[in-house]
């Protein structure tokens, strides 16, 4: 697990991976042993089963769809790049099935294996560059499990021999049924290290938007479309080509917009993305007659942080209080980074009360709130505690646009600087103003 192409090399003990926690290292060296278990059964059977090495066509099958696969992923190499910054405790949905289906209807296991090799490894080169590199090789273990139990249902099935593209009602349903396991095993096991590796981390969290795995259904049922034509109609494949390439984007365009506006550092919404989204919200608020609740948030400690640790220390400390954060509010709630060390939560819909109650819920994982950091002295330092002072503010209580929204909040969490820090202030509505009628002249 040696981090290549444009990332520099990293000593093994300094390996990501070791900072996992136990349940979920033993987690994934578990999987990844399962599929080079499953990789070396694979090539045993290819080289001495019941046929011996690979016929022509499987060689000529799998060059096409590993070039395909190439072409396919550095078309959309921006794309996929900034989907994978803003991947961060959700499953992380892309294309890469459709190929890898399209593999098990044409070729032996052995070289779907090798097609999920060639299409993680170009991926890492080219598409993400400097990474994690256990986390690529947990997904392509992934790959090859669910590969593995689909092609147990496709054997189950009666289809055997390759091409096992559906030529009938039966053998449809076999190749939908083991379409559904790829998707359940990949899913299944993406989830529980999700899960494992954020012990903080809810199931609702963990599955993500579920419109978000259509993106992998579509992807198994191109692959079906693709075997069938591989096998029957290879000239066609080129042409489909570019109807995969204008459905990726159609299909990940959702996607890509969340990803454009999201921060490298931390996962969180951009200041840009966050000045877009206030007003839409009022605007919806206003016709619907309903509240969009604020919320503030400056980190007490924070320059205490970088000036203890180093930046990237503060970096790391900053991406776990914005996964906190994120884990204390509603799925369709905004967080954003509008500043070095400075949040800020929208909560369409929230009444005051509810407001408050969230900010609470914040502000005491924050206190409580654990983080290991990487020193700029290669050690590994544990932060206990990054509190913060948060000003609330809501909609139409007290402001009517955006900038008296904002405003107001952020007095509130002056307020709450001021008043000792680590604690919550509400915005109240500015009383109206009085009238002397004593000195008005009388009719």
């Amino acid at each position: 697990m040696i981090l290549i192409g444009r990332s520099k090399w990293v000593p093994p003990r300094r390996w990501k991976l070791w900072s996992l926690p136990r349940p979920a290292l033993s987690y994934v060296l578990g999987v990844d042993a399962v599929a080079v278990t499953i990789t070396a059964l694979a090539l045993a059977s290819t080289i001495s089963g019941a046929r011996t090495g690979v016929r022509p066509s499987e060689w000529a099958a799998f060059a096409v769809l590993a070039t395909a696969s190439v072409l396919h992923l550095e078309s959309a190499r921006g794309i996929e790049r900034r989907r994978e910054m803003a991947a961060n405790s959700s499953p992380y949905t892309n294309l890469k099935s459709l190929w890898v289906f399209a593999g098990l209807l044409l070729l032996p296991l052995s070289l779907v294996i090798a097609l999920i090799v060639v299409s993680y490894g170009y991926s890492w080169i080219r598409v993400y560059g400097r990474t994690i590199a256990h986390r690529k090789v947990f997904s392509a273990s992934t790959f090859i499990l669910a590969s593995a139990a689909a092609a147990a249902v496709l054997r189950g099935g009666g289809l055997i021999a390759e091409p096992r593209v559906p030529t009938g009602p039966f053998s449809l349903l076999v190749v939908l049924g083991a379409a559904t396991t790829w998707w359940l095993v990949n899913f299944a096991l993406v989830i529980g290290a999700i899960l494992l590796s954020s012990p903080d981390a809810t199931a609702r969290g963990a599955l993500g938007d579920l419109s978000d795995q259509l993106v992998v259904v579509a992807g198994l049922g191109l692959g079906v479309a693709v075997g069938a034509l591989q096998a029957s109609y290879p000239w066609v494949v080129p042409i489909l080509m570019v109807t995969v390439l204008t459905l990726h984007r159609d299909l990940l365009l959702p996607q890509f917009q969340r990803a454009a506006g999201t921060d490298v550092k931390t996962g969180l919404a951009t200041p840009a993305y966050w000045a877009n989204a206030v007003p839409v919200e009022l605007a919806r608020a206003e016709t619907l007659r309903s509240t969009v609740g604020l919320l503030m948030l400056d980190l007490d400690r924070f320059k205490e942080i970088n000036d203890t640790y180093g930046h990237p220390a503060g970096d790391q400390a900053l991406k776990a209080v914005g996964q906190s954060v994120r884990a204390e509010v509603r799925q369709g709630d905004l967080v954003a980074r509008v500043g070095g060390d400075e949040l800020a939560v929208l909560l369409p819909g929230a009444s005051e009360t509810e407001v408050l109650e969230v900010a609470e819920r914040i502000r005491d994982r924050l206190s409580t709130l654990t983080v290991s950091v990487d020193t700029a002295a290669e050690q590994t330092a544990l932060i206990s505690g990054v509190p913060a002072s948060i000003g609330t503010a809501v909609y139409p209580d007290v402001a009517n646009t955006m900038d008296q929204l904002v405003l107001a909040a952020d007095n509130a969490l002056l307020s709450a600087k001021r008043d000792g820090r680590n604690r919550i202030v509400a915005a109240r509505p500015n009383p109206p103003a009085v009238t002397d009628h004593a000195d008005q002249p009388v009719d």
